[in-house]
């Protein structure tokens, strides 16, 4: 980094005599000249476009930093498009890392949008990708793209949901036996111990769909999916009961 004199003398003047405002304006203005400006030099212009920005800065391991990004997610969540941009604006006015946000964001587009538009978690990776490529200032409308998106889409946590309950019968039920017409049979000893045995090749059967348990026998018949109504998953709901209902022995259609 590089400081003009100017600059020193300025930073020095707002300051006003308080040594941590100094610093703290030194370090706004150190990184408006290099994630904004790009140059890597702290100008007089600099230093004055830090100080109106010093009002926002807060502190990035702190309370305010949590409240601003809980703001966010929540803005997100209750398909407010208008709340999610201006918190977005709050932290990157701010100082906060881009790729802070859009990590959370990407969490936000499986925890709460879903199956009910899964090309919310492809927008939240191409801006991550923005992210890394332009950075800031340029990726900030990448991040603005996927903000209004997310908070426009469908909302669902079937997923969320599905994956804790997964999580705790992992930890309640712990390492329960492959079912052993689902095991991998690469040696003839393993075949004869009925590894892979009566085992239905999807794409032998009508619709490229069998009926067959796939988990352990202590937890055989158990659901973790629940498809809600909303966007994209009414459609995998509907796929799911018809496959259900022809192996039941119902009229799928």
């Amino acid at each position: 980094m590089e400081i003009d004199d100017e600059a020193v003398e300025a930073m020095a003047n707002m300051a006003d005599g308080d040594a941590r405002s100094a610093l703290n304006l030194l370090e706004l203005s150190a990184f408006t000249a290099q994630e904004t400006e790009g140059t890597g030099r702290v100008t007089v212009d600099t230093v004055r476009s830090a100080a109106q920005r010093k009002t926002l800065y807060y502190d990035k391991a702190g309370e305010e930093h949590y409240n601003l990004i809980s703001a966010l997610h929540k803005s997100l969540r209750d398909s407010d498009p208008d709340g999610s941009l201006y918190w977005l604006g709050r932290m990157l006015e701010a100082g906060e890392d881009p790729l802070y946000i859009v990590r959370r964001l990407i969490r936000f587009a499986s925890e709460d949008v879903g199956n009910a538009d899964p090309q919310a978690l492809v927008l939240a990776v191409a801006a991550m990708d923005a992210c890394h490529f332009v950075g800031m200032p340029e990726c900030e409308l990448a991040l603005a793209q996927a903000v209004t998106y997310l908070a426009a889409a469908p909302k669902s946590n079937a997923l969320y949901t599905a994956y804790g309950e997964v999580k705790a019968d992992v930890r309640r039920h712990g390492a329960l036996p492959v079912p052993l017409h689902i095991r991998n049979a690469p040696t003839n000893l393993m075949k004869e111990l009925g590894y892979g045995r009566g085992y239905k090749y999807a794409h032998d059967y009508e619709g490229h769909v069998v009926d067959q348990e796939h988990l352990p026998e202590e937890l055989a018949g158990r659901r973790y999916y629940h498809p809600t109504d909303q966007g994209f998953e009414v459609r995998i709901a509907e796929r799911l009961a018809q496959w259900r209902a022809r192996f039941s022995g119902q009229d799928g259609d």
